[in-house]
């Protein structure tokens, strides 16, 4: 069809030929590698923990922790390099005469049967062949009593199939991968994203363990290891550790803001939650109420709080193909509904703890007595700043927004991802941003000047000053860091100790105030070009414009690369110093937030030290910091001291 045709179409779609010819049926792989987000969510590049390969790796490890679960194989391999992966596990082995059909047949596998595979996470025998459909390489090996059996994939399609073979190793399964780069656009799998994944794994099944490059997992203490693990405020009292039949929580309070929950089903977790973290939820709130008989607000008793769920589930039932949240309202096709389970072991198990405890009983009722104190505080001294507040969200005067969120009808979750908000210092640097970003979807939220130091403050001082008041309303984080409208808040300061210092305390701010949004990994901090280094040779003016080959530029994030880059050039080199994101133009800014951008996320770990951290360089120890400073400065030339 010619360009004109189409054309003609689109303006006349009663001119589209809709018959049997249109009518297209795909083949397993065809429809795999044509909607992967359909199975897998987005593809992204590795840089974000959610993002597809991490998905891919993870439907590999579930199968061996499945075979875990129902009593077969203690250890698991798993070797990643930044392009592939290889696990192996110890589990009873794939049913050799069935290894290519479990992988390249939909509809095919051992987890409709319930005696089989009893509580499962992969009910619908997709898992395995998202991964081989979308993977350039894709080897299996199934050994089993004796004999094994080896397939080899590319996309989805049998390259080579081995005959069933006489062998000496354990039985179990060997999966081999290399995620497609067509599907995987500059993709590389990253550490720090697969060790939380794996240690998730040995947290939820105890006695379980992951070699991985080298390196050995294994918990004996389940979810209190979990909490532990992942906590980076310490807890107000020793971690209350509960466990019975296909449960097990793990709950305490530390002095934050904000609710911290860890929820998993079948030892999938699910990061959105579901109906068992809703129960959870109301029976924890509930039972503690019940205890002191006071009428407390569950905001106030959760207020803090750090808790971890764990629970079993026949024939679960997930609102994606990620299983990212829990729609089951169920225990099981015989059992009780979720609600009611967790809700009774909840209120018999922590009731009795509590009667037990009654030191932990008394920290618990102070923690709850100060957020209640405070909230009320906050009620009369700042009831015409939420007011405000609640106005701003429409007449917000920073805040320039994106399409997405201003025109879209599509879901949340979708905007969400899609979405991005650049937090900037001073007019000119937002001018710039604003000028060539995409208004699809980024935003621009513009400060003005240096932001308070919020260590140490209430969450009154929030309503009380005009430009985080108006940074809430802008990220609709107020009620529930649920409500984040970016996926990605961005902070975009000049790389001088001014625009340190605000990002800092923009830090400070987070953490003191919204630390979840760091901990899900929603905060990145904007990396721009230091130096501009190029051929004055090969400079041309346009006009009164000067215009320089792009083969002929080179923008330095660091030194390095600018001492790089003039010994590329030789003597033409011409070095311009950014000294802030103003002086940088719109049309060269246009590469550094677009698809090349170079953003580094923040994460927050217990060996950090956070809280001592911001003790040091945010709190009033301004002689400390000052004998910090003398104590370890550098001077390689005193003749420079006056």
């Amino acid at each position: 069809m010619s360009e004109q045709e189409n054309n003609e179409n689109l303006l006349n779609p009663s001119a589209v030929d809709y018959s049997e010819d249109a009518i297209k049926t795909l083949d397993w792989c065809e429809h795999l590698r044509l909607r992967p987000g359909m199975y897998i969510g987005k593809l992204g590049d590795g840089t974000n923990a959610d993002d597809g390969i991490y998905v891919l790796l993870k439907e590999v490890l579930d199968n061996a922790i499945d075979e875990y679960m129902m009593g077969f194989g203690k250890n698991i391999d798993v070797e990643v390099t930044e392009s592939a992966v290889s696990v192996r596990d110890f589990g009873r082995g794939i049913p050799l005469g069935k290894l290519v059909d479990v992988v390249s047949k939909m509809n095919t596998g051992a987890k409709y049967d319930n005696k089989v595979f009893k509580k499962s996470v992969g009910l619908n025998g997709v898992g395995l062949k998202a991964v081989n459909a979308l993977s350039s390489e894709f080897i299996i090996t199934s050994y089993r009593d004796g004999e094994k059996k080896r397939a080899r994939f590319s996309c989805g399609n049998l390259i080579e199939e081995s005959d069933i073979e006489p062998t000496d190793e354990a039985n179990g399964t060997f999966v081999h991968f290399v995620p497609d780069s067509t599907v995987f656009v500059g993709y590389a799998y990253r550490e720090d994203f697969i060790v939380p994944l794996l240690k998730k794994y040995t947290f939820l099944n105890i006695g379980l363990v992951i070699n991985f490059n080298g390196k050995r997992f294994v918990s004996r203490n389940g979810l209190l290891d979990l909490l532990r693990e992942d906590m980076t405020n310490d807890p107000l009292y020793p971690i209350i550790h509960l466990k019975g039949d296909d449960i097990e929580v793990a709950l305490t309070h530390a002095n934050q803001y904000g609710e911290e929950y860890y929820s998993f089903v079948n030892g999938q977790f699910t990061s959105q939650g579901g109906t068992h973290l809703t129960a959870f939820k109301e029976a924890v709130s509930r039972t503690i109420k019940d205890y002191f008989g006071k009428p407390w607000e569950y905001s106030d008793i959760r207020n803090g709080i750090a808790a971890a769920i764990s629970i079993k589930v026949e024939e679960p039932v997930f609102e994606s193909q990620t299983k990212t949240k829990l729609g089951s309202r169920d225990m099981g096709p015989e059992g009780p509904t979720v609600a009611k389970f967790v809700g009774d072991f909840i209120k018999r198990e922590l009731d009795n703890y509590l009667h037990r405890e009654l030191d932990v009983a008394e920290v618990i009722q102070k923690k709850i007595q100060d957020s209640e104190r405070e909230r009320k505080a906050m009620a009369v001294v700042t009831k015409k700043d939420r007011e405000q507040a609640k106005k701003l969200k429409v007449h917000n005067k920073k805040l320039l927004d994106c399409r997405v969120h201003l025109n879209d009808t599509r879901g949340d979750e979708e905007k969400k991802l899609q979405s991005s908000i650049f937090i900037t210092e001073g007019d000119s640097a937002a001018g710039s941003i604003t000028k060539i970003r995409n208004v699809e979807t980024q935003a621009v939220f513009s400060l003005r000047g240096k932001p308070k130091n919020t260590y140490g403050k209430t969450k009154k001082m929030v309503y009380e000053n005009e430009e985080f008041n108006m940074l809430q309303a802008a990220l609709n984080i107020e009620e529930s860091i649920d409500n984040l409208r970016y996926n990605k808040v961005i902070i975009a300061t000049d790389a001088d100790v001014d625009g340190m210092h605000i990002r800092l305390l923009l830090l400070t701010f987070f953490l003191q105030f919204f630390p979840e949004i760091i901990k899900r990994g929603h905060v990145y901090i904007l990396q721009t070009p230091l130096f501009r280094v190029r051929n004055k040779k090969t400079t041309k003016r346009s006009g009164t414009k000067k215009t320089t080959k792009a083969d002929d530029t080179y923008y330095c994030y660091s030194d390095e690369e600018r001492i790089k880059a003039i010994n590329l050039l030789g003597v033409n080199a011409e070095i311009t110093r950014f000294k802030g994101l103003g002086e940088i133009s719109p049309d060269e800014f246009r590469g550094f937030i677009g698809e090349d951008m170079r953003a580094d996320r923040v994460s927050m770990h217990k060996e950090d030290g956070v809280n001592e951290l911001l003790r040091f360089y945010m709190g009033k120890n301004s002689l400390e910091r000052q004998n910090f400073i003398i104590d370890n400065l550098v001077v390689e030339d005193d003749s420079q001291i006056s």
